[in-house]
């Protein structure tokens, strides 16, 4: 599109920011939930108040020659929505959150706007004992998440997230606000379950299918030294693949843990499972193989299993995720297997230049059901899955952990053709990040889309491309 300078404010609710003005570095920053604020400088930021401020930000857009991007919790770790020139449409005052009744006709569904936390829709949902796979970290906000597929708790057994999106709302380039599902607009319904940050329209809203609350929600765990991740691996990866779906095994290898009875301080990996069961007995008959490990000797910590919940399975997150932080994250979807992969990350991982840096390795993390996967833009591309984060809290470090979230990405794809997972790839690492994020068919789709919907470019594609 070609740029022409703003010289009028449409008749907004909300504020519309230009650079410049005061509030504007504010509003950029917090438009990135990590602390590493991209150089990177749209013209104008507008805050959104209702769906009606977003047709009027569009037509903005489209009457000034600026393109747009849009974000809704600020997570995307690439800072995807801050481009340079353009204007940010900033959705964060999106917070509708409403249920039918369960009484109501068919089953009980949920309408969320784009900025509503994983962690405000459980507050909702729990006391009527219904869940959805909502995002690990709490502050996670729908919008980004579910555009990208959603690899939230329980998807092993209830697949990504946005198999439970039964309708979007979308403001398009040319300004009108309409609904999609299977049956009306449903090219466009299937690029918004996985499109991502390149999505060829702004989502409004979600109509939400949900699920009853599990019975049971029972956590467990066991520890070691890093040395021992070829051990661990081996032993753990067949017990979590046989297990029932409803049950959530991660291996994660922190750079630092704490000294114990045994050991020193020093690098260790956990083999940490979640089930999600139909009673407490199946939960703890479920999770008993990592109570029995054979080499329980060589443990640092255990924690039994015990009963939690998901406020509890999110403050837990919320340890691991801290704000105020900086981070830098990627993906890698792989043939190989998780002994393989985790293996070749023992030696970076106890290199990381900071203690809070991390690797988090789901095992089978959403449920590959060709039902479910039909009818979504998000496909898992790999036998094994994970997500290497950078985690710091100093500016000066800023090029010790990029430059080891790259090294220790490079020990695991050596030749660089892996895929990616487009919600956490590292956008800016070079090579087709964001093409690599799906299968080649549903690339060439999602470009075909964006051309009918977006002939004139209005909407940012993806970083990097």
């Amino acid at each position: 599109m070609g740029r022409r300078t703003p010289v009028s404010a449409p008749n907004l609710v909300g504020p519309l920011i230009r650079r410049g003005d005061a509030g504007y570095e504010d509003a950029r920053a917090e438009a990135v939930w990590n602390r590493v604020t991209p150089a990177r400088f749209p013209d104008v930021i507008v805050r959104a108040a209702s769906e009606g401020d977003v047709v009027r930000a569009v037509t903005y857009a489209r009457d000034h020659g600026l393109r747009l991007s849009t974000r809704s919790g600020g997570h995307n770790w690439s800072g995807a929505p801050l481009r340079d020139g353009g204007l940010l449409l900033d959705l964060s005052g999106l917070r509708e959150c409403t249920l039918t009744t369960a009484d109501g006709p068919g089953p009980p569904t949920a309408t969320v706007g784009p900025a509503v936390t994983g962690q405000e829709l459980v507050a909702v949902l729990t006391p009527r004992q219904l869940a959805f796979p909502v995002g690990h970290c709490p502050t996670v906000a729908m919008g980004g998440f579910l555009l990208s597929g959603g690899l939230g708790w329980n998807s092993r057994a209830w697949g990504a997230s946005c198999a439970d999106v039964q309708e979007v709302r979308v403001v398009t380039a040319d300004g009108r606000a309409v609904d999609c599902s299977e049956t009306q607009h449903p090219d466009l319904f299937w690029a918004a379950r996985g499109a991502g940050p390149g999505f060829c329209g702004i989502v409004t809203r979600f109509r939400l299918a949900l699920h009853p609350h599990p019975v049971s929600i029972m956590t467990t765990s066991c520890t070691f030294p890093l040395a021992d991740t070829a051990r661990v691996t081996e032993w753990a990866e067949p017990i979590a693949r046989g297990l029932p779906p409803y049950v959530e095994t991660a291996f994660v290898l922190t750079a630092s843990g704490p000294a114990t009875a045994s050991v020193p301080p020093g690098p260790r990996i956990t083999v940490a499972a979640t089930a999600f069961a139909p009673s407490a007995e199946s939960a703890r008959e479920a999770l008993k193989p990592f109570t029995e490990c054979p080499f329980g000797e060589l443990e640092v910590a255990a924690g039994p299993p015990a009963p939690t919940s998901y406020a509890a399975l999110h403050e837990g997150a919320s340890a691991v995720w801290p704000p105020d932080h900086r981070y830098g994250a990627d993906t890698l979807w792989a043939p190989e297997s998780y002994h393989t992969q985790m293996t070749r990350l023992v030696e970076p991982v106890a290199a990381a230049p900071s203690g809070k840096s991390l690797v988090l390795a789901p095992v089978q993390p959403v449920s590959e059901d060709p039902a479910l996967l039909s009818t979504m833009a998000f496909a898992p591309l790999g036998a094994s899955y994970l997500v290497c984060y950078a985690i710091w809290d100093d500016p000066a470090d800023d090029p010790a952990n990029g430059r080891w979230l790259r090294e220790a990405m490079a020990a695991v794809d050596p030749r660089g053709d892996g895929r990616h997972y487009i919600a956490e790839a590292d956008l800016e690492a070079g090579g087709p990040r964001a093409g690599a994020s799906y299968a080649p068919a549903a690339w060439d789709r999602l470009a075909e889309i964006k051309a009918r919907w977006d002939p004139e470019n209005l909407f940012h594609s993806y970083l990097g491309t």
